[in-house]
């Protein structure tokens, strides 16, 4: 491993499985999806069967407090120990990996496979960290991954961090050289469920492809005066984790150990925001028993000083949609946002007053639950382009305020990495 303090990440040992390995049972999904879905996780399982397989080594959350919680609580870091001594997992060097996925809805998602200095991360509101949380952490989600840790020597991430890079000065740019290069994929899989394809393309630490990536980030973070370089874009649980588990672990080491202690470096997928592959999904909002006239009316004596207007076409407003059924749409517009984002005017209303309220993806899901006395709120989907200057300016993103991509689409363990 090879650290880059000044830019809060390192050039990772990534494992990988040995060589005939089945990566379509190896790979599973991220352990917060489909967590209402038992029924999904039983078909993973068939599918894994007898193999080695990730879902060996990670606890999906739909087993939260249940009997099979501290079943596989209790198995996972033997389990890891197994596929380290018998050579399944294997180290492939030091270096990055450039990742492609396919899904139905995307040909290509682009991603780099790097290690983040949990040093240099943090999830408190209004911090001014080079790597920053985008939504609140709810801490309660964090003991069971902990737990994991303190066991397992490896950890395998659904951690995707976000980089804002218009011009594709890194991850692009290295694509681009690999593909000059003729640099054949180190792994080209189909991923099981439906879920798509993945390959990755190795590349060595110290090689001009390498170097360029470097290069790149250095230029993203010399570009913004705030200091921000990374956010986290899914999985900031998981990053909290592992950074639950350093402070845990750090005060035991000395100074210079410290410094190079594998687990203050937390295996993550990096991805630009501008990628055409990754789509920001609006999270909208159903209140429930309150009509859209009563909600209409709280909304305008609540946003009163906030110039609020109701079906204005003005593009400089601010604005959300209230929907219920058999009523018309009626569009709501601020002059004066209490909150850079329509979702979070809105959310800000609702824990003012105490509404009881729902989060939904898909309008019409909103319009299917917008009955019998309840209201739909409908927001609009966040601007790539506003993103880190929203962050920037307002610290975290109110929660449920975004989704990267259908459930389908999120990240896959397959890489692996020391932490012990």
């Amino acid at each position: 491993m090879r650290t880059i303090s000044e830019l809060g990440f390192a050039v990772p040992d990534i494992l990988l499985p040995q060589q005939g390995t089945d990566l379509r049972k190896w790979a599973v999904i991220a352990c917060d999806q489909y967590t209402s879905e038992p029924e999904y996780w039983e078909n993973v399982s068939k599918e894994a069967g007898d193999a080695p397989s990730t879902l060996n080594l990670v606890l999906p959350e739909v087993y939260l407090g249940t009997d099979k919680e501290t079943e596989k609580l209790g198995s996972i870091a033997d389990t890891a120990r197994k596929y380290l001594n018998e050579g399944i997992l294997q180290n492939i060097g030091t270096g990055f990996i450039l990742t492609d996925r396919a899904t139905e809805l995307h040909p290509s998602r682009r991603g780099l496979m790097a290690a983040i200095d949990l040093e240099g991360y943090s999830f408190e509101p209004g911090n001014k960290n080079i790597c920053r949380a985008t939504e609140g952490t709810v801490l309660s989600r964090i003991p069971p991954r902990v737990r994991i840790r303190a066991n397992s020597p490896l950890e395998l991430p659904h951690i995707m961090i976000l980089i804002d890079d218009p011009k594709g000065l890194t991850i692009e740019k290295a694509f681009d050289m690999a593909e000059k290069e003729g640099i054949a994929p180190l792994y080209d899989t189909d991923l099981m469920l439906g879920s798509g394809h993945i390959k990755g393309t190795f590349i060595p630490d110290g090689s001009p492809i390498a170097e360029s990536i470097i290069n790149g980030l250095s230029k993203l973070k010399s570009d913004n005066s705030d200091g921000l370089l990374f956010l986290v874009g899914d999985g900031n649980h998981s990053l909290a984790s592992a950074k639950a588990h350093w402070e845990n672990i750090r005060e035991t080491l000395s100074d210079e150990a410290k410094q190079t202690h594998p687990a203050r470096y937390a295996l993550a997928e990096i991805v630009n925001i501008h990628d055409k592959g990754l789509d920001f999904e609006p999270i909208h909002r159903v209140v429930f028993n309150i009509s859209s006239d009563e909600f209409i009316a709280k909304a305008k004596e609540y946003f009163k000083d906030s110039d609020i207007t109701f079906d204005s076409y003005d593009d400089n407003k601010q604005s959300f949609v209230v929907v219920s059924e058999g009523h018309s749409d009626v569009k709501i517009s601020l002059g004066n946002p209490p909150h850079t984002l329509s979702v979070g005017s809105v959310q800000m209303m609702i824990d003012a007053l105490g509404l009881e309220c729902d989060y939904i993806h898909g309008e019409d899901s909103v319009r299917k639950l917008a009955t019998s006395g309840n209201t739909g709120i409908l927001v609009p989907a966040i601007s790539k382009d506003t993103f880190f200057g929203t962050v920037e300016k307002e610290g975290v993103f109110p929660r449920k305020t975004f989704s990267m991509g259908e459930a389908f689409e999120k990240r896959f363990y397959l890489e692996a990495k020391i932490i012990e």
